[in-house]
């Protein structure tokens, strides 16, 4: 495993699967900041509360020319049951199975829950510049308050 990308460094830009088909990556946002919030599973108490957050702060991050992309391992047509049922605004994609972002930024870890080992997603959010460089990483992100935290960030930057 290679060193984890830090604050200062440029994001490795593996595309990701949108809900809709076609695929994004980090690069197509440059020229506006942009807010990758990675989580773990869509449906799960943390992982929904989390989206509603941003989705319900969607407008002001746009304010504060800031796009925002949720991220988990989730196949694109679960992201969209996930959104309609919660009515998510904050877009979500797709991370690949293997080799993935997650993986690249070492956050797709090895967990263990009730004696069970397994990989899962490390919850962690992104905030890039402009430019594409990591200027802020929150990682094993506690939910509440959390995306106002984010929102605060990147009015500053």
């Amino acid at each position: 495993m290679t060193d984890r990308p830090d604050v200062g460094d440029a994001l490795p830009d593996i595309a990701l699967e949108m809900p809709e088909g076609g695929s994004v990556k980090p690069s197509d946002f440059r020229g506006r900041k942009l807010v990758l919030f990675f989580y773990p599973k869509d449906d799960t108490p943390g992982c929904t509360t989390e989206n509603k957050d941003f989705s319900a702060l969607a407008g002001e991050f746009e304010k504060a020319g800031t796009a925002l992309l949720g991220v988990s391992k989730d196949p694109p047509k679960k992201h969209l049951k996930f959104a309609a049922k919660h009515e998510l605004t904050a877009p979500l994609a797709s991370d690949p199975e293997a080799d993935g972002l997650a993986d690249a930024l070492g956050i797709w870890v090895e967990k263990s829950m009730y004696g069970r080992t397994y990989m899962g997603m490390e919850r962690t959010t992104y905030l890039l510049d402009a430019d594409g460089t990591i200027s802020r990483i929150w990682r094993k992100v506690k939910v509440k308050g959390h995306a106002e935290e984010v929102l605060a960030a990147a009015r500053a930057l």
